[in-house]
Protein backbone atom coordinates (compact mmCIF):
# COMPACT_ATOMS: atom_id res chain seq x y z
CA UNK A 1 0.00 0.00 0.00
CA UNK A 2 2.76 2.19 1.22
CA UNK A 3 4.55 1.48 -2.48
CA UNK A 4 1.87 2.16 -4.43
CA UNK A 5 1.00 5.61 -2.68
CA UNK A 6 4.87 6.46 -3.16
CA UNK A 7 4.32 5.36 -7.03
CA UNK A 8 1.32 7.48 -7.09
CA UNK A 9 2.99 10.39 -6.22
CA UNK A 10 6.04 10.41 -8.45
CA UNK A 11 3.81 9.44 -11.34
CA UNK A 12 2.14 12.99 -10.40
CA UNK A 13 6.24 14.66 -9.78
CA UNK A 14 6.69 13.20 -13.35
CA UNK A 15 3.42 14.48 -14.96
CA UNK A 16 4.10 18.17 -13.55
CA UNK A 17 8.00 18.27 -14.62
CA UNK A 18 7.46 17.15 -18.06
CA UNK A 19 4.32 19.69 -18.39
CA UNK A 20 6.61 22.41 -17.09
CA UNK A 21 9.27 21.19 -19.34
CA UNK A 22 6.79 21.17 -22.60
CA UNK A 23 5.57 24.70 -21.53
CA UNK A 24 9.13 26.18 -21.63
CA UNK A 25 10.21 24.14 -24.30
CA UNK A 26 7.56 25.63 -26.35
CA UNK A 27 7.65 29.00 -25.55
CA UNK A 28 4.06 29.10 -24.07
CA UNK A 29 5.40 29.86 -20.87
CA UNK A 30 8.35 32.00 -19.45
CA UNK A 31 9.18 29.52 -16.46
CA UNK A 32 12.53 30.73 -14.68
CA UNK A 33 15.51 28.39 -14.59
CA UNK A 34 15.98 28.13 -10.91
CA UNK A 35 11.93 26.56 -10.53
CA UNK A 36 12.88 24.07 -13.79
CA UNK A 37 15.91 23.05 -11.63
CA UNK A 38 14.40 22.62 -8.39
CA UNK A 39 11.23 20.82 -9.77
CA UNK A 40 13.78 18.58 -11.27
CA UNK A 41 15.63 18.00 -8.19
CA UNK A 42 12.24 17.61 -6.09
CA UNK A 43 11.41 14.46 -8.83
CA UNK A 44 15.06 13.19 -8.23
CA UNK A 45 14.25 13.08 -4.60
CA UNK A 46 11.03 11.30 -5.08
CA UNK A 47 12.41 8.77 -8.20
CA UNK A 48 15.31 7.83 -5.21
CA UNK A 49 12.67 7.69 -2.64
CA UNK A 50 10.40 5.08 -4.64
CA UNK A 51 13.96 3.15 -5.70
CA UNK A 52 14.75 2.50 -2.51
CA UNK A 53 10.98 1.08 -1.80
CA UNK A 54 11.15 -1.34 -4.63
CA UNK A 55 14.55 -2.63 -4.12
CA UNK A 56 14.65 -3.85 -7.41
CA UNK A 57 17.57 -3.30 -10.28
CA UNK A 58 15.44 -2.62 -13.07
CA UNK A 59 14.40 0.47 -11.28
CA UNK A 60 17.35 1.63 -9.76
CA UNK A 61 18.94 1.59 -13.53
CA UNK A 62 16.02 3.15 -14.58
CA UNK A 63 15.85 6.03 -12.07
CA UNK A 64 20.18 6.64 -12.28
CA UNK A 65 19.28 7.36 -16.09
CA UNK A 66 17.03 10.01 -15.06
CA UNK A 67 19.59 11.33 -12.69
CA UNK A 68 21.97 11.26 -14.65
CA UNK A 69 20.21 13.65 -17.21
CA UNK A 70 19.57 15.72 -14.35
CA UNK A 71 23.62 16.15 -13.28
CA UNK A 72 24.26 16.22 -17.09
CA UNK A 73 22.04 19.28 -17.58
CA UNK A 74 22.26 21.60 -14.49
CA UNK A 75 26.10 20.34 -13.27
CA UNK A 76 27.19 20.08 -16.30
CA UNK A 77 31.29 19.97 -15.18
CA UNK A 78 30.10 17.64 -12.76
CA UNK A 79 28.67 15.22 -15.06
CA UNK A 80 31.99 15.18 -17.34
CA UNK A 81 33.50 14.34 -14.37
CA UNK A 82 31.73 11.30 -14.00
CA UNK A 83 32.82 9.79 -17.08
CA UNK A 84 35.59 7.25 -15.80
CA UNK A 85 32.69 5.55 -14.38
CA UNK A 86 31.03 4.60 -17.47
CA UNK A 87 34.01 3.55 -19.03
CA UNK A 88 34.68 0.76 -16.26
CA UNK A 89 31.51 -0.23 -16.49
CA UNK A 90 32.71 -0.94 -20.34
CA UNK A 91 35.84 -2.40 -19.54
CA UNK A 92 34.10 -4.96 -16.49
CA UNK A 93 31.23 -6.00 -19.31
CA UNK A 94 34.37 -6.39 -21.86
CA UNK A 95 36.14 -9.37 -20.06
CA UNK A 96 33.22 -11.68 -19.98
CA UNK A 97 33.79 -11.59 -24.00
CA UNK A 98 35.90 -14.38 -24.32
CA UNK A 99 34.72 -16.76 -21.50
CA UNK A 100 31.25 -16.49 -22.41
CA UNK A 101 31.42 -17.48 -25.99
CA UNK A 102 34.21 -20.16 -25.67
CA UNK A 103 31.95 -21.90 -23.33
CA UNK A 104 28.39 -21.43 -24.47
CA UNK A 105 29.45 -22.05 -28.33
CA UNK A 106 31.40 -25.33 -27.30
CA UNK A 107 28.84 -26.47 -24.75
CA UNK A 108 26.08 -25.91 -27.43
CA UNK A 109 27.97 -27.73 -29.98
CA UNK A 110 29.51 -30.51 -27.89
CA UNK A 111 27.12 -30.64 -25.34
CA UNK A 112 24.39 -32.09 -28.25
CA UNK A 113 26.61 -34.23 -30.27
CA UNK A 114 24.65 -37.26 -30.31
CA UNK A 115 23.49 -36.27 -34.12
CA UNK A 116 22.25 -40.11 -34.03
CA UNK A 117 19.52 -39.90 -31.23
CA UNK A 118 18.52 -35.94 -32.35
CA UNK A 119 18.69 -36.78 -36.07
CA UNK A 120 16.37 -35.01 -38.16
CA UNK A 121 15.79 -32.62 -35.79
CA UNK A 122 19.19 -31.01 -35.01
CA UNK A 123 19.53 -29.51 -38.68
CA UNK A 124 15.96 -28.67 -39.40
CA UNK A 125 16.17 -26.33 -36.07
CA UNK A 126 19.37 -24.29 -37.15
CA UNK A 127 18.25 -24.34 -40.67
CA UNK A 128 14.70 -22.62 -39.33
CA UNK A 129 16.90 -20.50 -36.60
CA UNK A 130 19.70 -19.26 -39.34
CA UNK A 131 16.66 -18.21 -41.32
CA UNK A 132 14.43 -16.28 -38.45
CA UNK A 133 17.87 -14.36 -36.86
CA UNK A 134 18.84 -13.25 -40.46
CA UNK A 135 15.78 -11.84 -41.54
CA UNK A 136 16.11 -9.91 -38.14
CA UNK A 137 19.56 -8.83 -38.93
CA UNK A 138 17.93 -7.48 -42.21
CA UNK A 139 14.83 -5.87 -40.43
CA UNK A 140 16.89 -4.11 -38.22
CA UNK A 141 19.55 -2.48 -40.64
CA UNK A 142 16.45 -1.32 -42.97
CA UNK A 143 14.84 0.05 -39.87
CA UNK A 144 17.78 1.92 -38.88
CA UNK A 145 18.57 3.32 -42.28
CA UNK A 146 14.89 4.46 -42.88
CA UNK A 147 14.79 6.39 -39.30
CA UNK A 148 18.11 7.36 -39.29
CA UNK A 149 17.62 7.67 -36.12
CA UNK A 150 21.48 8.41 -35.37
CA UNK A 151 22.21 10.53 -37.88
CA UNK A 152 22.98 14.37 -36.78
CA UNK A 153 24.09 13.88 -33.47
CA UNK A 154 26.56 16.33 -32.61
CA UNK A 155 29.75 14.40 -31.51
CA UNK A 156 32.06 17.87 -32.45
CA UNK A 157 32.82 18.37 -28.67
CA UNK A 158 33.80 14.18 -28.00
CA UNK A 159 37.42 14.25 -27.01
CA UNK A 160 39.96 13.39 -30.01
CA UNK A 161 40.53 9.66 -28.63
CA UNK A 162 37.53 9.06 -27.99
CA UNK A 163 36.46 7.92 -31.64
CA UNK A 164 39.07 4.64 -32.47
CA UNK A 165 41.04 4.72 -35.76
CA UNK A 166 40.80 1.98 -37.43
CA UNK A 167 44.32 0.07 -37.99
CA UNK A 168 45.90 -0.42 -41.25
CA UNK A 169 47.97 -2.98 -42.29
CA UNK A 170 50.98 -1.96 -43.61
CA UNK A 171 51.64 -5.18 -45.51
CA UNK A 172 47.70 -5.46 -46.95
CA UNK A 173 47.92 -1.24 -47.86
CA UNK A 174 51.59 -2.30 -49.79
CA UNK A 175 50.01 -4.87 -52.12
CA UNK A 176 46.74 -3.23 -52.51
CA UNK A 177 49.00 -0.51 -54.54
CA UNK A 178 50.21 -3.07 -56.70
CA UNK A 179 46.88 -4.21 -57.79
CA UNK A 180 44.63 -2.66 -60.27
CA UNK A 181 41.45 -0.75 -58.21
CA UNK A 182 38.63 -3.78 -59.90
CA UNK A 183 40.31 -6.65 -57.54
CA UNK A 184 40.54 -3.72 -54.41
CA UNK A 185 36.97 -5.27 -53.35
CA UNK A 186 38.54 -9.24 -53.64
CA UNK A 187 41.87 -8.63 -51.89
CA UNK A 188 39.68 -6.75 -48.99
CA UNK A 189 37.31 -9.76 -48.87
CA UNK A 190 39.60 -12.43 -48.78
CA UNK A 191 41.67 -9.90 -46.11
CA UNK A 192 38.51 -10.19 -44.04
CA UNK A 193 38.43 -13.79 -43.90
CA UNK A 194 41.81 -14.37 -43.26
CA UNK A 195 41.94 -12.23 -40.43
CA UNK A 196 38.79 -13.87 -38.40
CA UNK A 197 41.19 -16.83 -38.31
CA UNK A 198 42.84 -16.62 -34.79
CA UNK A 199 46.76 -16.76 -34.54
CA UNK A 200 47.05 -17.35 -31.10
CA UNK A 201 43.32 -17.40 -28.62
CA UNK A 202 44.56 -16.15 -26.01
CA UNK A 203 46.05 -12.79 -28.07
CA UNK A 204 42.29 -12.69 -29.33
CA UNK A 205 40.58 -13.13 -25.97
CA UNK A 206 43.14 -10.19 -24.95
CA UNK A 207 42.33 -8.01 -28.42
CA UNK A 208 38.77 -8.78 -27.82
CA UNK A 209 38.92 -10.58 -31.15
CA UNK A 210 35.44 -12.09 -31.45
CA UNK A 211 35.27 -13.59 -34.62
CA UNK A 212 38.45 -15.10 -33.89
CA UNK A 213 37.19 -16.21 -30.60
CA UNK A 214 33.64 -17.71 -31.93
CA UNK A 215 35.82 -19.58 -34.98
CA UNK A 216 38.09 -21.15 -32.73
CA UNK A 217 35.37 -22.46 -30.37
CA UNK A 218 33.12 -23.98 -33.06
CA UNK A 219 36.22 -25.44 -34.09
CA UNK A 220 37.05 -26.85 -30.74
CA UNK A 221 33.52 -27.77 -30.00
CA UNK A 222 33.18 -29.96 -33.30
CA UNK A 223 36.51 -31.80 -32.38
CA UNK A 224 35.28 -32.29 -28.66
CA UNK A 225 31.94 -33.62 -30.30
CA UNK A 226 33.99 -36.32 -31.88
CA UNK A 227 35.57 -37.29 -29.12
CA UNK A 228 34.55 -40.79 -27.20
CA UNK A 229 31.75 -39.84 -24.21
CA UNK A 230 34.33 -40.95 -21.66
CA UNK A 231 36.81 -37.65 -22.34
CA UNK A 232 34.89 -35.46 -23.90
CA UNK A 233 32.37 -35.14 -20.99
CA UNK A 234 34.89 -33.68 -18.37
CA UNK A 235 34.95 -30.68 -20.58
CA UNK A 236 31.54 -30.38 -21.71
CA UNK A 237 30.54 -30.20 -17.89
CA UNK A 238 34.14 -27.72 -17.62
CA UNK A 239 32.21 -25.70 -20.43
CA UNK A 240 28.45 -25.77 -18.57
CA UNK A 241 30.03 -24.95 -15.69
CA UNK A 242 31.75 -21.57 -17.13
CA UNK A 243 29.05 -20.70 -18.40
CA UNK A 244 27.15 -20.74 -15.63
CA UNK A 245 29.87 -19.21 -13.65
CA UNK A 246 29.81 -16.28 -16.12
CA UNK A 247 26.11 -15.78 -16.30
CA UNK A 248 26.73 -15.15 -12.51
CA UNK A 249 29.58 -13.03 -13.34
CA UNK A 250 27.23 -10.65 -15.60
CA UNK A 251 24.64 -10.51 -12.75
CA UNK A 252 27.55 -9.13 -10.52
CA UNK A 253 28.26 -6.80 -12.62
CA UNK A 254 25.10 -5.92 -13.08
CA UNK A 255 24.99 -4.34 -9.84
CA UNK A 256 27.19 -2.08 -11.04
CA UNK A 257 24.51 -0.92 -13.79
CA UNK A 258 22.87 2.09 -12.29
CA UNK A 259 26.10 3.85 -11.53
CA UNK A 260 27.54 2.96 -15.27
CA UNK A 261 24.28 4.07 -16.76
CA UNK A 262 23.95 7.42 -14.71
CA UNK A 263 27.38 8.13 -15.27
CA UNK A 264 26.68 7.53 -18.80
CA UNK A 265 23.95 9.40 -19.20
CA UNK A 266 25.18 12.50 -17.39
CA UNK A 267 28.33 12.36 -19.07
CA UNK A 268 26.67 11.99 -22.21
CA UNK A 269 23.78 14.93 -22.09
CA UNK A 270 27.04 17.02 -20.27
CA UNK A 271 28.90 16.99 -22.74
CA UNK A 272 26.86 16.68 -25.49
CA UNK A 273 23.90 18.77 -24.56
CA UNK A 274 20.31 17.17 -24.19
CA UNK A 275 19.41 16.96 -27.91
CA UNK A 276 21.24 13.54 -27.48
CA UNK A 277 17.94 12.49 -25.77
CA UNK A 278 15.87 13.07 -29.04
CA UNK A 279 18.06 10.64 -30.93
CA UNK A 280 18.43 8.00 -28.42
CA UNK A 281 14.51 8.32 -27.98
CA UNK A 282 14.15 7.74 -31.63
CA UNK A 283 16.83 4.39 -31.53
CA UNK A 284 13.88 3.27 -29.21
CA UNK A 285 11.05 4.30 -31.43
CA UNK A 286 12.94 2.73 -34.38
CA UNK A 287 13.70 -0.96 -32.21
CA UNK A 288 9.98 -1.21 -31.16
CA UNK A 289 8.91 -0.16 -34.69
CA UNK A 290 11.41 -3.07 -36.47
CA UNK A 291 10.42 -5.74 -33.77
CA UNK A 292 6.41 -5.10 -34.95
CA UNK A 293 7.96 -5.66 -38.13
CA UNK A 294 9.19 -8.53 -37.55
CA UNK A 295 6.61 -10.13 -36.00
CA UNK A 296 3.84 -9.11 -38.97
CA UNK A 297 6.60 -10.04 -41.88
CA UNK A 298 8.12 -13.13 -40.62
CA UNK A 299 6.89 -14.49 -37.12
CA UNK A 300 2.77 -13.96 -38.01
CA UNK A 301 3.31 -16.13 -41.82
CA UNK A 302 4.97 -18.83 -40.32
CA UNK A 303 2.51 -19.31 -38.10
CA UNK A 304 -0.49 -19.18 -40.50
CA UNK A 305 1.68 -21.39 -42.93
CA UNK A 306 1.36 -24.42 -39.97
CA UNK A 307 -1.79 -23.56 -39.16
CA UNK A 308 -1.34 -22.45 -35.93
CA UNK A 309 -4.17 -21.64 -33.49
CA UNK A 310 -3.05 -18.15 -33.07
CA UNK A 311 -5.15 -17.16 -30.27
CA UNK A 312 -4.44 -20.43 -28.42
CA UNK A 313 -1.11 -19.96 -28.63
CA UNK A 314 -1.01 -16.10 -27.52
CA UNK A 315 -2.78 -17.99 -24.70
CA UNK A 316 -0.26 -20.59 -23.73
CA UNK A 317 2.69 -18.13 -24.09
CA UNK A 318 1.53 -14.74 -22.01
CA UNK A 319 3.06 -15.49 -19.04
CA UNK A 320 6.47 -16.34 -20.21
CA UNK A 321 6.56 -13.36 -22.10
CA UNK A 322 5.25 -11.48 -19.46
CA UNK A 323 8.36 -12.65 -17.47
CA UNK A 324 10.78 -12.02 -19.90
CA UNK A 325 9.17 -7.90 -20.36
CA UNK A 326 9.30 -7.74 -16.80
CA UNK A 327 12.79 -8.74 -16.07
CA UNK A 328 14.40 -8.60 -19.73
CA UNK A 329 15.78 -12.07 -18.99
CA UNK A 330 15.36 -15.10 -21.56
CA UNK A 331 16.07 -17.05 -18.76
CA UNK A 332 13.84 -16.32 -16.07
CA UNK A 333 11.29 -17.18 -18.30
CA UNK A 334 12.36 -20.77 -19.18
CA UNK A 335 10.82 -23.07 -16.99
CA UNK A 336 7.32 -21.26 -17.95
CA UNK A 337 8.30 -21.42 -21.64
CA UNK A 338 8.85 -24.98 -21.72
CA UNK A 339 5.89 -26.16 -19.86
CA UNK A 340 3.56 -23.78 -21.83
CA UNK A 341 4.84 -25.47 -24.73
CA UNK A 342 4.80 -29.00 -23.65
CA UNK A 343 0.69 -28.20 -22.82
CA UNK A 344 0.27 -26.69 -25.82
CA UNK A 345 1.21 -29.94 -27.44
CA UNK A 346 4.67 -30.17 -28.43
CA UNK A 347 6.45 -33.58 -27.51
CA UNK A 348 8.81 -33.12 -24.19
CA UNK A 349 11.88 -34.30 -26.29
CA UNK A 350 11.23 -31.22 -28.70
CA UNK A 351 11.09 -28.89 -26.36
CA UNK A 352 13.60 -29.72 -24.55
CA UNK A 353 15.93 -29.39 -27.23
CA UNK A 354 14.62 -26.33 -29.68
CA UNK A 355 14.15 -24.08 -26.97
CA UNK A 356 17.50 -24.26 -24.86
CA UNK A 357 19.53 -24.45 -28.21
CA UNK A 358 17.32 -21.54 -29.48
CA UNK A 359 18.47 -19.60 -26.35
CA UNK A 360 21.89 -19.44 -28.00
CA UNK A 361 20.70 -19.24 -31.44
CA UNK A 362 17.57 -17.90 -31.99
CA UNK A 363 17.65 -14.92 -30.37
CA UNK A 364 15.45 -12.87 -33.11
CA UNK A 365 14.92 -9.84 -30.85
CA UNK A 366 19.01 -9.42 -29.85
CA UNK A 367 19.63 -10.11 -33.55
CA UNK A 368 17.26 -7.52 -34.66
CA UNK A 369 18.37 -5.17 -32.45
CA UNK A 370 22.65 -5.86 -32.66
CA UNK A 371 22.19 -4.90 -36.72
CA UNK A 372 20.29 -1.75 -35.67
CA UNK A 373 22.07 -0.75 -32.92
CA UNK A 374 25.75 -0.84 -34.83
CA UNK A 375 24.81 1.03 -37.82
CA UNK A 376 23.01 3.89 -34.99
CA UNK A 377 26.20 4.00 -33.28
CA UNK A 378 28.53 4.55 -37.13
CA UNK A 379 25.31 6.98 -37.38
CA UNK A 380 25.97 8.95 -34.29
CA UNK A 381 29.69 9.04 -35.11
CA UNK A 382 28.79 10.84 -38.66
CA UNK A 383 30.49 7.42 -40.18
CA UNK A 384 29.24 6.40 -43.93
CA UNK A 385 28.77 3.34 -44.17
CA UNK A 386 28.87 1.89 -48.24
CA UNK A 387 26.13 -0.98 -48.16
CA UNK A 388 28.80 -3.25 -48.41
CA UNK A 389 30.49 -1.98 -45.34
CA UNK A 390 26.96 -2.66 -43.90
CA UNK A 391 26.53 -6.02 -45.32
CA UNK A 392 30.06 -6.86 -43.86
CA UNK A 393 28.86 -5.74 -40.38
CA UNK A 394 25.57 -7.78 -40.59
CA UNK A 395 27.49 -10.99 -41.47
CA UNK A 396 29.89 -10.63 -39.18
CA UNK A 397 26.52 -10.51 -36.89
CA UNK A 398 25.53 -13.80 -38.25
CA UNK A 399 27.43 -15.47 -36.59
CA UNK A 400 28.70 -13.71 -33.23
CA UNK A 401 24.83 -13.21 -32.63
CA UNK A 402 25.34 -16.76 -31.68
CA UNK A 403 26.84 -16.44 -28.92
CA UNK A 404 24.96 -14.10 -27.07
CA UNK A 405 23.91 -15.18 -23.28
CA UNK A 406 20.07 -15.12 -22.64
CA UNK A 407 20.81 -12.57 -19.61
CA UNK A 408 19.97 -9.03 -19.15
CA UNK A 409 22.00 -6.30 -21.57
CA UNK A 410 24.36 -9.46 -22.72
CA UNK A 411 23.84 -8.09 -26.20
CA UNK A 412 25.95 -5.07 -25.19
CA UNK A 413 28.84 -7.78 -25.41
CA UNK A 414 28.24 -8.56 -28.39
CA UNK A 415 27.90 -4.68 -29.48
CA UNK A 416 30.92 -3.46 -27.63
CA UNK A 417 32.48 -6.45 -29.45
CA UNK A 418 31.51 -5.96 -32.59
CA UNK A 419 32.00 -2.06 -32.36
CA UNK A 420 35.70 -2.45 -31.62
CA UNK A 421 36.11 -5.03 -34.61
CA UNK A 422 34.99 -2.16 -37.09
CA UNK A 423 36.14 0.72 -35.54
CA UNK A 424 33.22 2.69 -34.45
CA UNK A 425 33.35 4.67 -31.49
CA UNK A 426 32.02 2.26 -28.00
CA UNK A 427 31.48 6.07 -26.53
CA UNK A 428 28.06 6.06 -28.04
CA UNK A 429 27.27 2.76 -26.95
CA UNK A 430 27.85 3.86 -22.89
CA UNK A 431 24.84 6.29 -24.24
CA UNK A 432 22.83 3.35 -25.68
CA UNK A 433 23.31 1.84 -22.25
CA UNK A 434 21.30 4.61 -20.59
CA UNK A 435 18.38 3.61 -22.34
CA UNK A 436 18.93 0.09 -22.93
CA UNK A 437 16.54 -1.49 -20.09
CA UNK A 438 13.87 0.16 -22.23
CA UNK A 439 15.22 -1.66 -25.69
CA UNK A 440 15.71 -5.13 -23.29
CA UNK A 441 12.24 -5.73 -22.49
CA UNK A 442 11.31 -5.40 -26.08
CA UNK A 443 14.06 -7.37 -27.41
CA UNK A 444 13.81 -10.24 -24.74
CA UNK A 445 9.71 -10.30 -25.35
CA UNK A 446 10.54 -11.46 -28.67
CA UNK A 447 13.22 -13.99 -28.25
CA UNK A 448 10.66 -15.64 -26.41
CA UNK A 449 8.49 -15.36 -28.78
CA UNK A 450 10.38 -16.54 -31.49
CA UNK A 451 11.55 -19.30 -29.33
CA UNK A 452 8.19 -20.78 -28.92
CA UNK A 453 7.16 -20.75 -32.22
CA UNK A 454 10.03 -22.46 -33.18
CA UNK A 455 9.19 -25.61 -31.09
CA UNK A 456 5.77 -25.89 -32.79
CA UNK A 457 7.29 -25.46 -36.63
CA UNK A 458 10.07 -28.35 -35.49
CA UNK A 459 7.23 -30.44 -33.81
CA UNK A 460 4.95 -29.62 -37.29
CA UNK A 461 8.05 -30.51 -39.12
CA UNK A 462 8.90 -33.90 -38.08
CA UNK A 463 4.92 -34.63 -37.56
CA UNK A 464 4.87 -34.81 -34.06
CA UNK A 465 2.38 -31.97 -32.86
CA UNK A 466 -0.34 -33.02 -30.50
CA UNK A 467 -3.29 -30.16 -31.03
CA UNK A 468 -5.78 -32.63 -29.08
CA UNK A 469 -3.96 -31.62 -25.51
CA UNK A 470 -3.94 -27.83 -26.83
CA UNK A 471 -7.27 -27.51 -24.86
CA UNK A 472 -5.09 -27.68 -21.47
CA UNK A 473 -2.98 -24.48 -22.43
CA UNK A 474 -6.17 -22.61 -21.43
CA UNK A 475 -6.09 -24.38 -18.12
Amino acid sequence: MKQSRVGLITLMFITVAVFLGVLKDFNILAIPDNIMMATRWVLALELVIYALMKKNLTTWILVCMVLGVFIGIDYPHVAVALQPLSKGFIKLVKTIVGPILFATLVYGIAGHSDLKQVGRMAWKSMAYFYFATTIALFIGLAAINLSQAGTGVNIENMPHNELPKPVKDLADESILQTLPDNVHWLYKTLAFFRNIFPENIAKSIYDAQILQIVIFSIIFGIGLAMVDEKKRKPMVDFCESLSETMFKFTNVIMYFAPIGVGAAMAYTVGHMGVDILKHLFMLVATLYAALFAFILLVLLPVALYIKLPIKKFINAIKEPVSIAFATTSSDAALPKAMSAMEKFGVPRKIVSFVIPTGYSFNLDGTTLYLSLASIFVAQAAGMHLSFGEQLMIVFTLMITSKGVAAIPRASLIILIATADQFGLPTFIIAAILGIDELMDMGRTSLNVIGNCLATVVIAKWEGEYNPDSVETAEA
